[in-house]
């Protein structure tokens, strides 16, 4: 196999293959594909290739006598490496974004996060795989709950306010840019969670009681921040 990252030569191949008659449209899209894989390179335990390519190219994976479906296989594992050593550095992966149909200029953010979450499940329940953290996962997967609707969902069924339109508006496009950092965080917590818990001294700190560190900060706006959870 090739061990060189992806190019955008080969992701614009790998596109198209995925287009091609001999996966008979069941082949997941580009963006689905890199989405699935970033759930999967972040979760509590890996997923064997042969699980995850099925699901990636549905029947036409058995059609190992068609050359596109070889080179379609190498081009997927070596995206699979290239997110597993992003996220491994701390690099930030940028989605792959389609729009919602060819009448619109707005990205499908929502079809992305589906197929992480997706990608998630397949790892098992990871709220019960979490523990004693599963309220730490959930307050790091809501903002993707946020970016597919299925949040907003939630709350307007159980009768409760919602953000105005412009609210809404505005924490959509905050949430859609830091989309990276919500990625990579997510994997920073099962990495971390792999390597076992931290040791502390004294009880948990309350999210809003002051930072131990002693920043004068609440918990949840300091060392408790997503982005430093361990």
């Amino acid at each position: 196999m090739n061990p060189n990252a992806l190019t955008d030569d080969d992701l614009d191949r790998l596109e198209k293959l995925l287009e091609a008659d001999v996966f008979g449209g069941e082949a997941m899209r580009l963006d689905q594909i890199q989405a699935m894989l970033c759930a999967i390179v972040s979760g509590p335990e890996p997923v064997p290739p042969a699980v995850w390519l099925k699901e990636a190219l549905g029947g036409g994976i058995a059609k190992s006598d068609d050359p596109r479906v070889g080179e379609t296989l190498e081009l997927l594992m070596r995206l699979n490496n290239d997110i597993a050593a992003s996220l491994l550095a701390n690099e930030a992966i940028f989605p792959v974004l389609y729009a919602f149909d060819e009448n619109s200029e707005e990205s499908d953010f929502g079809a992305w996060v589906d197929s992480y979450i997706f990608g998630a499940g397949m790892a098992g329940d990871w709220f019960e795989r979490a523990g004693k953290r599963a309220d730490d996962l959930s307050e790091l997967l809501e903002p993707l709950f946020l970016l597919n609707g299925d949040l907003k969902e939630d709350v307007i069924q159980s009768g409760e306010r919602w953000f105005t339109p412009a609210e809404e508006a505005s924490l959509m496009a905050d949430l859609q840019d830091n989309l990276p950092l919500i990625v990579q965080t997510l994997y920073n917590f099962w990495r971390n969670k792999r390597a076992g818990p931290a040791r502390r001294e004294g009880p948990k700190p309350g999210r809003n009681d002051p930072c131990p560190c002693g920043s004068g900060r609440k918990f949840k706006q300091c060392c408790g921040s997503p982005g430093k959870l361990n």
